[in-house]
């Protein structure tokens, strides 16, 4: 069998992994799923405890560094960013 790797990134509320997710993207080296199945409106998961617990590998998180003076409720990109992964088989020889 063929091994390829799945990305799972979530964005969380907080810096904690047990936060709620707010974003997510799922990209699937296996070419099994297309990014547009299941319903889009809700996340995988609920936290990145759950995507854990269900045998995603945490492999970065983003690195907290504290607003600039004065700009402190800027709207600007998802902070607390986390990826993950599994290798799944393509079901392919």
């Amino acid at each position: 069998m063929s091994t390829r790797q799945q990305v799972l990134v979530l964005y969380l509320a907080t810096s904690a992994l047990d936060a709620d997710v707010v974003g997510w993207s799922l990209y699937d080296g296996t070419g099994l799923t297309t990014p547009t199945a299941g319903d889009s409106d809700k996340p995988p998961y609920t936290s990145g405890v759950h995507a854990l617990e269900d045998g995603w590998r945490l492999f970065q998180a983003a690195q907290l560094i504290p607003p600039y003076p004065g700009h402190e409720y800027d709207v600007s990109f998802l902070k607390h960013e986390f990826f993950f992964e599994k290798l799944a088989d393509t079901g392919v020889a």
